[in-house]
């Protein structure tokens, strides 16, 4: 008897573990047999694309499938696969931009016909959320017998000096494009398939030249961007060594170099924000470029450059730029950041100094002060007693005079006694109030 398994004791799933489940395995290649058509468009818009809305990309796509009286995708899907006449469309969501491919059975008759595109109508290609970030025509045939009619293709349809061509997953297929954008608009790509070659794997090949080309197309945004960048760069480079220099020479006060140097920091710090995505995002890019290469296994076919010695020849110098850049920027923001420190300490022992000055100068004031406090203490003791006298004079003499002394010798025994007294009620009181 087979043996009873025991179920499992209940627990609770975690509330993503299908969805973290299900994510590895999204985005399946579609199925595609020789000889057929793909057309592939990536739509990015032209800012701020990682933030764009989503449901603009819905809206859009739900446009295109209503045409073609097509099936809609669930409320938040990121993909979307779905059969419109003799087309089969597949439909994804990135971080910055969307992909459409459909794929067709058979091949036109003149190779990378643009009516091959005619599944996208142009009025719904101009109500697009965005620009085209990139947009391909591939042509799948069969692979000849003979080697001499597939190279007489690829340069009928290819410019020569950028022709790259590469045998690929053991040789059930040979790829080859020049990366250049035809009359129409398009990149051009062609794929010999090996008889009796699976519909998947051949989707799967197809997938991955698509990535390849929208990856490397992404990624050079960055390049973009760091050109743009790089004048502004230089002015400041040139700027922050004027001022560091000024710094050891001391031909300018140090306010007015920190203030500057201030300034500097601050467009540095605002460049570094407004590139850091850019230049981030272009480092994940040119990783997935090189790791699509990877899986394709290539082998030389015929003695032509393969896509990886394309890439190491024309797209690699690109993101050294982009590094560079990246680079320089940092290293500029961290100079900065260091002059302005070593300025605000020798500005701080400037002002240090000065509170020193200010402060002997202020001891100096209050004691010339005290000194001329006690000078009015005396004055003032000498007036007080001098009214305190006669005073007293008045009140002594009617009874000094009947005893024969006279009123000088009155006021003269009565001087000393009065001065005593008045310094001694000075005293006092300047002692109670300190």
């Amino acid at each position: 008897m087979p043996t009873k398994v025991s179920p499992m004791p209940p627990i609770q799933d975690h509330p993503d573990r299908y969805a973290m489940v299900n994510e590895l395995h999204a985005r399946p290649a579609a199925k595609i047999t020789a000889p057929a058509t793909a057309t592939f468009l990536a739509i990015k818009p032209p800012r701020f694309a990682a933030k764009r809305s989503r449901s603009d990309d819905r809206a859009h796509l739900l446009a295109l499938l209503d045409r073609h009286g097509a099936a809609h995708p669930a409320p938040d899907a990121t993909h979307f696969s779905t059969d419109m006449g003799r087309y089969h469309m597949k439909w994804e969501s990135h971080t910055e931009f969307v992909t459409y491919t459909t794929f067709e059975q058979g091949l036109t008759d003149r190779p990378f016909d643009p009516s091959s595109f005619d599944v996208y109508p142009a009025d719904w290609l101009g109500a697009a959320p965005g620009n085209r970030l990139t947009s391909i025509i591939m042509r799948i045939e069969v692979m000849p017998d003979d080697t001499a009619s597939m190279i007489e293709k690829m340069l009928e349809w290819f410019v020569p000096e950028s022709l790259a061509a590469s045998s690929v997953l053991d040789g059930v297929a040979v790829i080859a494009s020049d990366f250049r954008i035809d009359a129409a608009g398009h990149i051009r790509m062609a794929m010999f398939v090996k008889p009796g070659t699976g519909g998947r794997r051949v989707g799967r090949i197809v997938q991955r030249m698509c990535e390849i080309e929208t990856y490397k197309t992404i990624s050079m945004l960055g390049l973009l961007r760091a050109r743009a960048m790089s004048p502004q760069m230089g002015a400041l480079d040139d700027e922050l060594t004027r001022l560091t220099r000024a710094m050891n020479d001391g031909a300018s006060r140090s306010e007015e170099t920190l203030e500057a140097l201030l300034r500097i920091s601050s467009e540095l710090e605002n460049m570094v924000v407004e590139s850091s995505f850019r230049f981030g995002a272009t480092g994940a890019y040119e990783a997935l470029v090189h790791q699509r290469i990877d899986v394709l296994r290539e082998a030389r076919f015929n003695g032509r450059q393969t896509l990886h010695e394309f890439m190491m020849r024309r797209f690699d110098p690109a993101m050294r730029t982009v590094k560079s850049a990246e680079g320089r920027l940092a290293k500029m923001a961290e100079r900065a950041m260091r002059a302005g420190q070593l300025l605000s300490t020798r500005v701080d022992v400037e002002r240090s100094a000065q509170n020193q000055e200010l402060l002997a100068s202020m001891d100096k004031r209050a004691d010339l002060q005290l000194r001329l406090q006690h000078t009015v203490e005396g004055l003032s003791v000498v007036a007080i007693s001098y009214y305190a006298v006669n005073l007293v004079a008045y009140l002594v003499m009617p009874l000094a005079e009947p005893a024969g002394v006279s009123k000088p010798v009155a006021m003269a025994v009565l001087a000393p006694v009065v001065v005593l007294g008045v310094w001694g009620m000075v005293r006092r009181i300047r002692a109670k109030f300190e």
